[in-house]
């Protein structure tokens, strides 16, 4: 029972990565607490899908068909697409409409559906079309700038842009880096220093609340499949 996954980085702003995922043997996953939203577009049965990810506050689990092949896009913190207000989205999807092997439908307009290698040709038609905004508020926010306005105007505006807490954002990609330290076979108290947690009881119940999985899951790969790639271990 696996998830391969393969996460690439990408150059432009508006994307955080771009991925793949083919399921074998698979037909439930832990669905882990995620900050970005994206399009996900897969094949099963010979048959074309597509729709928008919400980011998601909390692990859970989600059904997975067996032998399907995915192509997903996950957006920056702070964009969101204009047919759907960004905290719409938090802890649910939307499927799109008339899609086929080469064109999916978006906010009224039919678009040719992108292969790993087009995301950033597709977003950034998107982007000059409107169909995909931003709030530079927030990008100046993650680069850790401080913006000349009010700090309930900054967590205002933020949540606007993401349906998230700038704490609920920092808390979920804190889980998902020591997740990766742990898979990697980082020990637990240099985890618990890296990725600022009080102690290793701190530590575990972020991991549940979050990623679904205990420290000894995450240290042996047991737990069944996860929406999750261990591979790149990244704390913020």
């Amino acid at each position: 029972m696996t998830l391969k996954f393969e996460n690439r980085a990408s150059d432009s702003p508006w994307i955080d990565t771009v991925w793949t995922c083919t399921s074998e043997r698979v037909t439930e996953m832990t669905s882990v607490a995620a900050v970005c939203w994206g399009l996900v577009f897969w094949e099963f049965e010979g048959t074309a899908y597509a729709g928008i990810s919400g980011p998601e506050s909390r692990a859970g689990t989600a059904p997975v068909p067996e032998g399907a092949t995915f192509v997903g896009i996950e957006f920056a913190v702070g964009t969101w697409p204009r047919v759907v207000p960004a905290p719409a989205l938090v802890d649910r999807g939307v499927g799109l409409p008339d899609t086929t092997h080469r064109t999916f439908r978006l906010d009224g307009l039919r678009w040719e559906t992108p292969g790993p290698d087009d995301a950033e040709a597709l977003v950034d038609r998107l982007v000059r079309a409107g169909v995909v905004l931003r709030d530079p508020l927030v990008a100046e926010v993650r680069r850790g700038r401080r913006p000349v306005v009010s700090g309930r105007t900054v967590e205002r505006r933020f949540r606007a842009a993401t349906g998230l807490t700038q704490g609920a954002v920092r808390q979920i990609e804190r889980a998902r880096g020591a997740s990766a330290l742990l898979a990697a076979g980082t020990p637990v108290t240099d985890v618990v220093s890296k990725a600022g947690y009080f102690d290793e009881p701190h530590l575990a119940r972020a991991l549940r609340r979050y990623v679904g999985r205990t420290v000894r899951q995450l240290r042996e790969g047991t737990g069944g499949a996860i929406a999750l790639d261990l591979d790149q271990p990244t704390t913020s």
